[in-house]
């Protein structure tokens, strides 16, 4: 058995599941799938990556980037987002430092929001068509 034509889902963490959803389909344009009999939200295009809103009681989170999207123009993203009513996070650490919201490394820029359940998302792109990681 292989996973490789596999489609994953991405389970979030989420507080409020409708909240998150009007988040997910509203500002970041994702569609909805429908929802579980636990009460999550399936968002996600038929033979694409999915993501699950988990409604959760204990309200923890990741304390990092749980989920990143990779685009093609991160400036143009990033204005469209704010746009919708997105706010991202600035940084200016000595590893870590964001201008107009984007960090810039050696293979990529980035930048960082949460979403109305305090889950850290990321917009990324990759510069000059290289990949992020080595094989």
């Amino acid at each position: 058995m292989t996973l490789k034509m596999s489609t994953a889902t991405t389970i979030l963490p989420v507080d409020d599941a409708a909240r998150a959803r009007s988040f997910y389909t509203g500002k970041l344009g994702l569609p909805h799938r429908g929802m579980t009999d636990d009460g999550s939200e399936l968002l996600g295009t038929d033979g694409g990556p999915m993501l699950q809103l988990m409604p959760v009681s204990d309200g923890k989170h990741s304390e990092h980037t749980a989920l990143s999207f990779e685009v093609t123009d991160i400036e143009r993203t990033v204005r469209d987002m704010e746009a919708m009513g997105v706010r991202f996070q600035d940084y200016d650490l000595p590893n870590l430092r964001t201008e107009n919201h984007i960090c810039t490394t050696g293979s990529e820029k980035c930048a960082w929001f949460m979403d109305t359940e305090h889950n850290i998302l990321c917009v990324h792109e990759r510069l000059n068509g290289q990949p992020d990681y080595q094989v």
